[in-house]
């Protein structure tokens, strides 16, 4: 998912894709940083996860 992709057609559009225009910058910061809370407790705790 590309922000820079959904903010020039939204700017140009306007109106309610400009209020949608949020989620297209928040959720890669939130994946982003849940990506790393689960990366950090897997290379912390690995044993736990082996069969």
């Amino acid at each position: 998912m590309n922000p820079t992709r959904s903010i020039g057609p939204a700017v140009f559009a306007g109106g309610e894709v400009l209020s949608q225009l949020w989620l297209f910058l928040v959720a890669p910061v939130l994946g982003g940083a849940a990506a790393a809370i689960v990366h950090g407790f897997l290379i912390e705790n690995p044993k736990s996860f082996s069969a």
